[in-house]
């Protein structure tokens, strides 16, 4: 078991707050312990994988562990795909729109797609399709008419369940795409803290299979234990030599300040009205107007964290590190993403790489759904007992289930 003890540490404002101190630690099953100690190499066998809108890798990194081989890979952000680069290896850098579709010698097994979220975030432009990003998905649904791959695997945002296009739902627009594209649909959402990410992340995933194909269907991973997820879990044998650790999204001074003056676990509801800014007093008196919001979060050192967002708002988001006066390292929140400690971030500025976390599939969760394709791939649609009987053969472990269809 871990556990943690705490000493006293003075901030430069004269408050005092605690250290989070490994005392013993258990490493079995920690979020990012399934991708070992090292970087991963490809393997030379495997299906094959289709990645767009990668950006630094999560999707790629939780593939490759489940043993996909990654044919093209492409973005546009010049800093991701420097990451992409130092970790996983090849990318095409470009504007899908644009750039040169890769000639594969066959159809892909599986391709995944992370196209922008931001048009449809609360915590992005919300301007949906007249965002200029907002309609990539088609160029996504364009490299899916030409490849045809197996599976589809869609990631974004749950906002994209409440945007219309004309009169339709966008995500009814999608599905539709993918149905008359010849693939079953299926879209969940989902709390990444379900499978082993220790963060509060809800995100949409749409899931296509080719019909013709004969895949066996495909079944969102089960949900797991939360133990070992909370913020103190997760930073406690942090130190200051481990990659990305010393980078901190510098902020001005009136936010450190106020961040500061947050108790562990509490908000800016909890600084003394004559210590706040004139702006946070007016909606202070003003509250029910405002909707009751929870500016300078700070997640207690028990809780785990909430959703790392790729604009890193030390007002608007739970940045702040639970016992120190600062926001999260680049490194800490690389953690809550679930990626190693091994994969190191790349870019002209440290916002740039807090940018490419946030922006990222969590790469556990990506692990776990690509166990599920993998899953779906090897298992192809059953046999009736008839055909069974009809083989007169042992059945294998390699062999197709049997599914029993009683005599009329």
């Amino acid at each position: 078991m871990l556990s943690i003890t705490s000493k006293a540490l003075p901030l430069a404002n004269g408050l005092k707050t605690k250290v989070i101190e490994a005392v013993d630690q258990t490493k079995s099953n920690r979020p990012w312990s399934v991708f070992g100690d090292k970087p991963l190499s490809e393997p030379k066998k495997g299906f094959t994988h289709l990645s767009l809108f990668s950006g630094c890798g999560g999707f790629d990194l939780g593939f490759r562990k489940a043993g996909f081989i990654t044919v093209w890979a492409n973005d546009i952000d010049q800093d991701a795909c420097e990451t992409f680069r130092k970790n996983l290896g090849p990318i095409n850098e470009g504007d899908i729109r644009t750039t040169s579709l890769p000639t594969l010698e066959k159809k892909p097994d599986v391709l995944t797609a992370g196209f922008p979220c931001q048009p449809f975030s609360n915590a992005g432009s919300r301007r949906g399709t007249s965002d200029a990003r907002g309609d990539l998905y088609t160029y996504a649904l364009g490299v899916i008419e030409k490849f045809r791959p197996k599976v589809i695997v869609f990631e974004n945002v749950r906002g994209i369940l409440s945007f219309k296009v004309s009169k339709d739902l966008l995500i009814q627009r999608i599905c539709q795409s993918l149905h008359d594209l010849g693939y079953e649909c299926q879209f969940k959402l989902i709390d990444a803290s379900d499978y082993r990410v220790a963060q509060r992340r809800l995100r949409l995933f749409i899931i296509g299979v080719q019909r013709k194909e004969g895949l066996g269907h495909f079944h969102f991973p089960s949900s797991q234990p939360k133990t070992g997820l909370s913020i103190g879990d997760i930073l406690s044998d942090i130190n200051s030599e481990m990659p990305n650790q010393s980078e901190l999204m510098r902020l001005n001074p009136q936010a450190v300040t106020i961040g500061a003056m947050v108790p562990e676990g509490g908000s800016w509801k909890d600084i003394p009205y004559e210590n706040l800014p004139t702006r946070l007093q007016y909606i202070r008196d003003n509250m029910r107007k405002y909707r009751w919001p929870k500016f300078y979060r700070r997640f207690h050192r028990d809780d785990i964290a909430g959703t790392v967002t790729a604009a890193f708002k030390p007002e608007n988001a739970g940045v702040w590190h639970p016992v120190h006066g600062r926001v999260f390292s680049v490194r800490e929140i690389a953690r809550i993403q679930s990626f190693p400690d091994w994969f190191t971030f790349e870019g002209r500025s440290v916002k740039s790489k807090y940018q490419q976390i946030g922006n990222a599939v969590a790469p556990r969760l990506a692990y776990e759904m690509a166990m599920e394709v993998a899953n779906s791939l090897h298992n192809r649609e059953s046999m009736t007992m008839q055909e069974f009987l009809s083989r007169g053969t042992p059945l294998r472990p390699t062999d197709k289930c049997v599914k029993y269809i009683p005599a009329e």
